[in-house]
């Protein structure tokens, strides 16, 4: 047996080889000729053939259809490549694409002098077209697979064909990799035997561009005899999407009177094909601008940045003059760098025209007249104003300053929100007497600022004249309130003060007639011609209607006016106490076992509704007693509480003893008051007081009580 020579496996570019032995070389199909070069002219001429190609599939060429990567050339039946219009510059290289249901195959036209417009498709591909490319240093040799997407049926077809010039007998083909035994499985397959390359369906460049697959031969069980060898397979760009602007809604500013040439905004739309080809090469233009005045070209787009800028003069970008301060652009974006064979994507693009400050506020008069009451606040005219400026922005509202004839603060002016005119405002009564006149200065400017070659004139100013009407005003108490103090047990009859009140209408010769408007307790009285005012019942600091020792009278002054006015004065009399009430004791009521060790009864307390001097210290006394001497005991235990005791224990019945407390007011007043004692029987925890009467407090509630009123104080 003579030694194997080195395999050899050679991968080519599409169904070109479709033999199976050396012999068969009858028929090659495919281009017969692969690489064209060609000067490049000054410029090709539309129609004239620049080169003749020979394609043959060895089946007649039925339903042959060819595809140029350059959108300006086209190939004819007879295999002519010509030129679509006239073009002096397509780039340095070309690729042809044909294929028929039975093969396809790739030529490259090579223009010698020709300007690098976009990258070529070699170089896109990074492989040389005209021989394999050495992996190492061995035996096998291969070559890119170059398959255009969105090939159309039948399926499966042929696009590669692996060759080993020394084949073993028995060995096969193996072919391994994403799109083969890795997902997506199943695109690529081989022919174990005749290593025939085929892709069952059609391919999506922008969903994977390129395959790496690996190729291998392996003996009857499997084993590799040699490989595995890098084999990619690169899908060829068609021009399958249109460009889409991704990025709207797109809204674009231009102040007006910007000077020609200002960027208004950016428009960028999105192509998904490969980039390094003209199938993603975008070119904008404006297709229709809505409104079309006062020109029908206001905006210009830059076809290759997309730049939107204004072509007209500053003077036509007048907010103020314009239609519509909105425009409306629909813009196109088309591949193929905009020739016709291009794909276009829509979008609108809306430009506004802002408003700057370019016109000032002046008032629609010079003068304004307004009338207004004595007394009365709030709004007394509205001051209107023109401005052409954008209603919704600060240089439209209006801001109102009064700058002369304001001396006491009497008028303020806001400018109301949504008619922007100046309201003019009293926040401060008038008083007719002192001034019937008033005539203010006011000027209008806006919130933002006026553009440099604007100011404020005349007109931005008027003078308001206001009228000031007498009205019958109410008199007036002074002072008010009124305040005095007296001792609360002072003799009925006694006068308090005397009131006065004066009529403001210092104009008009009026009366004035003095009543009483409240008095809770009823024990005020008031001369109704000179204001004196005196009681007519006894006061009492401890009233209910006496709060903090202060009582509150109100009194009204009613002028003779027609109709009459009326003003109210408040009187605040201050009560001095004295001791006109005893002292009182707490609890009333006590429970005592009759067998209690503790012959402690009952803490007693006392309250005085006085004020100090006039209660505390109290003193407790036993006014006398029913029951032999030495039986009760009371002691002192502080300034406002004692305890009452046993000296002994007693029987079972109900006790009533007199206590007498004093105040320590001068004189002092004394309070008698009988304090119940039950002594009870209590056995078994059980505490029995039926016989000693029908009250059931038990000793320990009643000190406790006791106790806890003690701790409050």
């Amino acid at each position: 047996m003579q030694p194997r020579t080195p395999l050899v496996l050679c991968v080519l570019l599409s169904q070109v080889l479709l033999l199976t032995s050396a012999d068969d070389l009858d028929c090659t199909p495919g281009f017969q000729q692969k690489v064209f070069h060609i000067d490049q002219p000054a410029e090709f001429i539309e129609d004239r053939a620049i080169l003749n190609l020979n394609f043959n599939d060895c089946k007649g060429n039925d339903q042959l259809h060819y595809e140029v990567s350059n959108p300006y050339f086209r190939v004819n039946n007879d295999g002519g490549v010509v030129a679509v219009r006239n073009i002096t510059a397509v780039g340095k290289t070309m690729f042809i694409h044909a294929r028929t249901p039975h093969a396809e195959d790739m030529a490259e036209l090579v223009i010698v002098g020709g300007k690098d417009i976009q990258g070529s498709l070699q170089d896109i591909f990074k492989f040389a077209r005209t021989s394999p490319v050495p992996r190492q240093k061995r035996s096998i040799v291969v070559s890119p697979i170059l398959i255009p997407e969105n090939q159309r049926q039948p399926f499966p077809r042929d696009v590669g064909k692996v060759v080993d010039s020394d084949r073993r007998e028995g060995s096969k083909f193996r072919l391994t990799g994403k799109g083969v035994d890795q997902e997506p499985k199943g695109i690529f397959r081989i022919n174990e035997n005749t290593g025939s390359v085929s892709v069952t369906r059609p391919l999506d460049r922008e969903t994977i561009a390129t395959y790496q697959l690996f190729v291998e031969t392996t003996d009857a069980n499997g084993r590799t005899l040699e490989g595995p060898v890098p084999l990619e397979v690169i899908v060829i760009d068609q021009n399958d999407n249109r460009p889409i602007f991704q990025e709207g809604p797109y809204v674009g500013h231009v102040m007006e009177g910007s000077p020609t040439g200002t960027t208004v905004m950016r428009m960028a739309a999105f192509d998904a094909d490969d980039p390094a080809t003209d199938n993603a090469l975008l070119r904008y233009n404006i297709r229709q601008q809505t409104p079309d005045k006062p020109s029908p070209n206001m905006f210009y787009i830059d076809p290759e940045k997309g730049d939107i800028v204004t072509v007209v003069s500053p003077a036509l970008l007048d907010r103020e003059t314009l239609e519509n301060p909105k425009y409306e652009l629909i813009i196109e974006a088309q591949d193929m760098a905009g020739l016709n064979v291009g794909l276009i994507g829509t979008a609108t693009a809306t430009i506004m025209i802002d408003d700057k400050n370019d016109h000032s506020p002046k008032f629609t008069k010079k003068e304004f007249q307004a009338t207004v009451e004595e007394g009365a606040m709030g709004v007394i005219v509205n001051l209107t104003v023109e401005d052409k400026d954008d209603p919704t922005t600060g240089a439209w509202r209006a801001a109102y300053t009064i700058i002369n004839g304001n001396p006491g603060q009497s008028f303020e002016i806001h400018t109301n929100p949504q008619t922007n005119e100046g309201m003019l405002s009293v926040v401060k009564p008038l008083d007719y007497e002192i001034s019937a006149f008033h005539t203010l200065l006011i000027k209008v400017e806006n919130e933002d600022p006026l553009v440099p070659d604007v100011s404020y004139g005349p007109s931005s100013t008027a003078t308001v004249h206001i009228t000031v009407l007498d009205v019958n005003e109410g008199p007036v108490f002074y002072p008010d309130p009124m305040m005095v103090t007296r001792q609360e047990d002072i003799s009925v009859g006694s006068v308090l003060l005397t009131v006065n009140a004066t009529d403001p209408d210092t104009l008009q010769h009026q009366t004035i007639r003095y009543s009483v408007y409240k008095d809770p307790a009823g024990w005020l009285n008031i001369n109704p011609i000179n204001g004196t005012v005196d009681t007519m019942a006894v006061l009492d600091r401890e009233s209910p209607f006496v709060h903090n020792s202060v009582y509150t009278a109100l009194f009204l002054a009613i002028d003779s006016g027609n109709p009459p006015a009326t003003g109210t004065g408040t009187l605040l009399i201050t009560l001095e106490d004295v001791n006109d009430n005893a002292p009182v004791i707490y609890p009333t009521v006590a429970e005592i076992c009759n067998d209690a060790k503790n012959l402690s009864v009952v803490i007693l307390g006392a309250s005085d509704k006085d004020l100090h001097p006039n209660t505390d210290p109290f003193k407790f006394e036993i006014h006398k007693q029913t029951v032999p001497d030495k039986v009760w005991k009371i002691s002192k235990i502080n300034n406002t509480h004692a305890l009452v005791s046993l000296l002994q224990n007693l029987n079972k019945a109900n006790y009533h003893l007199p206590i007498m407390v004093t105040d320590s007011g001068k004189p002092p007043m004394t309070n008698i008051t009988d304090l119940r004692v039950q002594v009870c029987s209590c056995r078994n925890s059980k505490v029995d007081c039926n016989a000693a009467g029908a009250l059931h407090f038990s000793l320990t509630s009643v000190l406790l009580i006791a106790l806890f009123s003690l701790a409050c104080l």
